[in-house]
């Protein structure tokens, strides 16, 4: 509905006495002139109105997904059982982006702590995206025999089972062997095959000459040397410790490299009964394949 026009002086004819009168205006005008229309004022339209919603929807989530959060697709077992293949995790960027430290007070900013489960630019190519746990923080000395981890020479507090391999299935989900081995205020579970196993029964010396190798940077993590992990620098590991190339092979991960910390599962598909029994629509596979109970599941 618009706005009738304001009123303004208009001029009256008398028919009877044929004479002119002109009416004094009820509001003059404070300069002496005439008072100006008012443009009509129109109440904006649904369209419109929808259409400047979805705008800023749209700014907010772009604003969001910039510097807030950031959706990722987990395509590899080097973090089984903990995080699955096909898994579809929001990663937190703000909580570990750059900050000065004061900001911790008022805003929800923290450091990288040990057993964070953290994106990353892949150090050898940060065209790529990893995901893996910290394990080693700055000053840390790692050491890793067997299936334990040791750090700063006291056991790292971790439970731990031994799964079949799953050899030529790096996509199934591990299968246990037996119990979980657990330890008193461990929050998460590592993963290994009976050939880390072998090992814990070997002394120091033995397990220093069937060393594979291990490195972080500059120095070795396995056998019987410990490794230091520089300053600005954290030594990450996958859950599935058999099958997870990590800092123990091509080193630690840069502060400036990590992107934030995976929250939780919004959505995931088991890839490997997918590919199993074939392929058919996208729409029938995601109503067939989605694994409905993952989705909500928070990474720790």
């Amino acid at each position: 509905m618009t706005q009738p026009e304001s009123e303004r002086p208009v001029d009256v004819v008398d028919p009877d006495t044929e004479s002119t009168e002109t009416e004094t205006p009820a509001w003059p005008d404070p300069a002496g002139q005439d008072a100006v229309d008012e443009p009509d004022r129109h109440h904006k339209s649904v369209l419109r109105e929808y259409f400047e919603s979805i705008v800023v929807t749209f700014i907010m989530a772009l604003f969001g997904m910039t510097f807030v959060t950031m959706a990722v697709k987990v395509p590899t077992g080097s973090m089984l059982n903990t995080i699955l293949v096909e898994d579809h995790l929001m990663v937190n960027k703000f909580m570990l982006s750059a900050h000065p430290s004061w900001f911790e007070a008022v805003l929800p900013y923290r450091d990288i702590r040990r057993g964070d489960i953290i994106v990353f630019k892949y150090p050898v190519d940060p065209s790529q995206n990893f995901v893996k746990r910290v394990i080693g923080l700055p000053g840390d000395e790692v050491l890793v025999r067997g299936t334990q981890v040791f750090v700063n020479g006291e056991p790292l507090k971790e439970n731990s089972v031994i799964v079949e391999p799953a050899i030529g299935e790096s996509e199934k989900d591990l299968v246990p062997e037996g119990p979980a081995r657990t330890v008193d205020g461990a929050q998460w579970t590592a993963y290994y095959t009976p050939s880390s196993a072998f090992e814990d029964d070997l002394d120091a010396g033995e397990a220093k000459s069937m060393s594979r190798g291990y490195h972080g940077g500059n120095g070795r993590a396995g056998g019987d040397i410990p490794f230091t992990v520089p300053d600005g620098q954290y030594f990450c590991m996958g859950d599935n410790r058999d099958n997870s190339e990590d800092s123990r092979f091509w080193g630690t991960v840069p502060r400036e490299n990590v992107i934030g910390r995976a929250m939780f599962v919004y959505w995931s598909i088991n890839e490997h009964e997918r590919r199993k029994n074939g392929p058919s629509s996208l729409l029938v596979d995601i109503f067939k394949y989605s694994r409905w109970d993952r989705t909500g599941t928070v990474i720790r």
